[in-house]
């Protein structure tokens, strides 16, 4: 299943969520070469976070494999750069454009309810705890950890939260038939959850790479947790699906004639 996009309208300009899908696309082009090696290997290398480095439990001079004749190797000194930078680098293509996808599709409405400026730093601190749990799972790894979507895993918890009963459009591939359908965001934001809470567990003792999945569980974790204290219940009131029951309609059409 894969959202095309959902039945929520937005009343600021997403500016904050353009930064951040303009960052990622920029770090995309300019650092990792459009995802071709050496560029590629050497931004996941210098920028990537590797738990065992940052933590200073995997020996100096440990290495891993990330390109053709190319390695990551272990520092003396961690690079504390990285629980930011790695969130803006990608492992190929299908990567950054589903994640750009998904930030571009509920990351708006999220923005939408605590203004530009704290959603970019709500936006930044799911990204930190959906590494601080990725890390937790496996410490001492020395696997590079990339990509937005332990920060995006924030604003889909916060927008589970904020608009549960609004309808998301979803593109479904059954063999060779492609077909749509729409649900509410409850049902398809709690089945991704589930879907990584499953994966999470799944990848416990395993030591190669893949999918961060507890990166994506504490992101989204954090998310509802701190939409708590960052939304603004006076952007909130205007919206006519937000919370659990719809608004009335003549007070969102005269709220979008203002």
């Amino acid at each position: 299943m894969f959202p095309i996009r959902d039945d929520n309208p937005n009343f600021l300009t997403p500016y904050a969520t353009w930064t951040l899908v303009g960052l990622n696309v920029l770090a995309w082009i300019l650092v990792q070469g459009l995802g071709a090696d050496p560029a590629m290997a050497r931004s996941i290398c210098l920028l990537g976070l590797l738990p065992g480095e940052l933590l200073q439990l995997a020996p100096a001079g440990d290495a891993i494999p990330v390109g053709p004749d190319l390695y990551c190797v272990v520092s003396e000194q961690p690079a504390w750069i990285t629980v930011f930078s790695h969130m803006f680098l990608h492992g190929n293509w299908m990567h950054i454009i589903g994640n750009m996808w998904f930030l571009w599709i509920f990351g708006n409405n999220v923005e939408d309810s605590m203004g530009h400026v704290r959603f970019f730093i709500f936006y930044l601190l799911c990204g930190l705890a959906a590494a601080g749990l990725q890390i937790a799972s496996s410490p001492s790894s020395i696997v590079p950890m990339v990509g937005a979507s332990g920060a995006i895993g924030g604003v889909m918890g916060a927008y589970i939260l904020l608009y549960p009963r609004v309808t998301v459009h979803m593109l479904i591939f059954l063999g060779f038939i492609v077909t749509t359908i729409a649900v509410p965001a409850v049902w398809m934001l709690g089945y991704w959850f589930l879907v990584q809470l499953l994966g999470g567990f799944s990848s416990i003792g395993t030591s190669g790479g893949g999918v961060a999945f507890w990166a994506h569980v504490g992101g989204f974790v954090a998310g509802i947790v701190l939409i708590f204290l960052f939304r603004k219940p006076e952007l909130l009131e205007r919206h006519p699906y937000y919370g659990w029951q719809r608004r009335s309609g003549n007070a969102y059409h005269r709220i979008r004639k203002t």
